[in-house]
């Protein structure tokens, strides 16, 4: 008998630490939306917060059943602009084509500002060959 009451309380306790967690997920999820969406004023931001903290369950519920669907939207949009910065930045540090190398380097050496050897080297390096000329430079 006893083995059967220790292995339900395991059970239970397991049960009841993943109800607990999922409603942590829950109640962050929407503290972090009520900040995110900016149709709602300070006051309105507040109450939704007040409500939290004195009926926790209940304000997450009513929550999400009213708010749900501008949840989703508001998740979206902040995905698809942090994934927009992110390709943005990529664009920014990854340089430029090699085609556009060569050109400004052709144009470097058209103006005499380098040598036939720097422009050979230049454009190596931009063709990715490591095994550039090292005598000329």
């Amino acid at each position: 008998m006893s083995f059967w009451s220790n292995f339900w309380d395991f059970i239970g306790f397991f049960f009841w630490t993943y109800v607990f967690v999922s409603y942590l997920f829950a109640l962050f999820a929407v503290i972090i939306d009520v900040f995110r969406d900016r149709t709602l004023n300070g006051w309105a931001k507040a109450a939704w917060l007040l409500f939290m903290v004195f009926v926790p369950i209940l304000t997450v519920l009513v929550y999400v059943i009213a708010r749900g669907r501008g949840m989703a939207e508001r998740q979206v949009s902040a995905g698809m602009k942090e994934k927009a910065s992110t390709d943005e930045y990529i664009k920014s540090v990854a340089g430029s084509s090699p085609a556009q190398d060569i050109a400004q380097a052709k144009q470097l050496l058209d103006s005499g500002a380098i040598s036939q050897g720097e422009y050979a080297v230049l454009k190596d390096r931009a063709l990715g060959n490591t095994q550039a000329r090292s005598d000329v430079v």
